[in-house]
């Protein structure tokens, strides 16, 4: 079945035109309730947001909607999407609410649900609210109405959690961290997160003013944060989205280190830590299309099995709890960790990465050196919404030539967006001139 409103990740589009519209999230919450008292007498949601100025206004609708088919709200502010996944587990809620648009600037905004377990919630869900969305409301009475509250501290049982997943014979006393917010979620969280571990920290990209979420920082502009740890003489620089669900790492000496390499950094400390991989029941990583393939090359040599999902951490998910396997991610920074959490968490992502370098006492650099990436071209093309970029004989007759001159020594991947109306063309190739050159061509065939 087609969707109309949900994408891959939740619902997505542009503040003030349908569906990121106050009334439509008044329609959406109220339908999301209905459906959730079909299941539970007394439902309750929890609702969370990134700093949008839009955020409020939506916030808002959502509250009025499902508190008007009687479900529960309970209201935790600005706090990062992994934030919403862990307290809707812990105060045994039956869904959580994110309102943001992750890596988006702030014209953008997002809905997107996980349900009690922390987890991305199925197509079927998504299908059953779209039904509801079409039905004429049911409003109940006065003593039937949910109640709404907020949840005090919301920020700082989070902070306990990430510190929890830190080993507690370590600390990060001695080093000096960058941390890059995006002005988004994370703001106040991240620079706490790694302060009370011990790290002597400065923060950027840490002071929203609702317009400047993702603006010329944080994981989508590394670039601000390489800067920083030069200017600061930093040991590392860490790097969030808007809704601190992905990272990307920089050492003391500038070099920025993607979702792909940290991935790789990660299984390798489970197997330094656990011996052998199998017995430690690490049998295998999930990438997607997108990941490097010389990350695929060096775990599969290493005893890894390695399998691609599509692009979007729902479906590396998906293939980690098919194959009951723990680690997988993506380049852009979206990690999994099945064992710290149930969903990406770019927080946990960074303290992991960083428990391997203090406990092998050995610099990112030197945790990848055997590691030597493939390059990669990445150019997105903005298309028209809902364009059949599939049929475009002059882009498949330059795939088809791409192809033939790599041969088996590149890859070509092209897809759209799920979130932007954008066609991703992705050249890889054992030279990086040749690789940009290909993906020009491709990227002037749809254009």
């Amino acid at each position: 079945m087609t969707r109309r409103y949900f994408g891959t990740d939740g619902i997505r589009g542009t503040v003030g035109q349908e569906p990121i519209t106050p009334d439509f999230a008044l329609r959406l919450g109220h339908a999301v309730g209905r459906v959730l008292k079909e299941r539970d007498a007394n439902p309750l949601v929890l609702i969370g947001k990134d700093t949008r100025i839009s955020g409020y206004m939506l916030e808002s609708a959502l509250e009025s909607g499902l508190i008007s088919a009687g479900a529960g709200v309970m209201l935790l502010g600005p706090v990062p999407t992994p934030a919403v996944a862990y307290l809707t587990r812990a105060q045994r809620a039956q869904l959580g609410v994110v309102i943001s648009a992750s890596h988006n600037a702030y014209p953008d905004n997002g809905i997107k649900f996980f349900n009690a377990q922390g987890a991305k919630l199925p197509d079927a869900w998504e299908h059953e609210v779209e039904a509801a969305l079409d039905q004429a409301p049911q409003w109940v009475d006065s003593a039937g109405l949910g109640r709404a509250r907020r949840l005090d501290d919301a920020a700082g049982r989070y902070i306990e959690f990430c510190k929890s997943t830190f080993s507690h014979a370590l600390s990060l006393r001695g080093l000096k961290i960058v941390v890059d917010a995006a002005h988004g979620a994370a703001y106040q969280i991240a620079p706490m997160v790694f302060h009370e571990l011990g790290a002597e920290v400065t923060a950027i990209g840490c002071t929203p003013d609702g317009l400047n979420i993702n603006d010329g920082v944080g994981a989508t502009h590394p670039e601000a944060l390489v800067r920083a740890v030069r200017a600061n003489h930093a040991d590392y620089g860490i790097a969030l989205d808007g809704d601190a669900d992905r990272l990307q790492m920089v050492d003391a000496h500038g070099r920025l280190f993607n979702g792909d390499e940290l991935l790789y950094v990660l299984a390798m400390d489970r197997l330094a830590r656990a011996g052998v991989a199998r017995e430690a029941g690490l049998t295998g990583v999930v990438g997607t299309l997108m990941t490097n393939l010389a990350v695929e090359q060096a775990l599969r040599g290493r005893g890894f099995d390695f399998v691609r999902a599509k692009v979007g951490d729902r479906y590396v998910l998906e293939e980690l709890n098919q194959r009951r396997w723990l680690l997988g991610g993506e380049g852009s920074g979206h990690l999994l960790m099945l064992d710290k959490h149930t969903t990406g968490d770019g927080l946990i992502s960074a303290l992991q990465v960083l428990q391997a370098c203090v406990q092998q006492q050995r610099s990112l650099a030197e945790l990848l050196a055997e590691v030597s990436l493939c390059p990669q071209v990445l150019i997105n093309v903005r298309t028209a919404p809902g364009a059949d970029w599939q049929t475009n004989a002059r882009l498949q007759a330059e795939t088809a030539a791409v192809q033939d001159e790599l041969g088996e020594g590149g890859r070509v991947l092209i897809r759209a967006s799920g979130t932007e109306p954008l066609l991703r063309v992705m050249v890889e190739a054992g030279d990086a001139a040749q690789a940009r050159r290909c993906a020009e061509r491709l990227a002037a065939s749809v254009a």
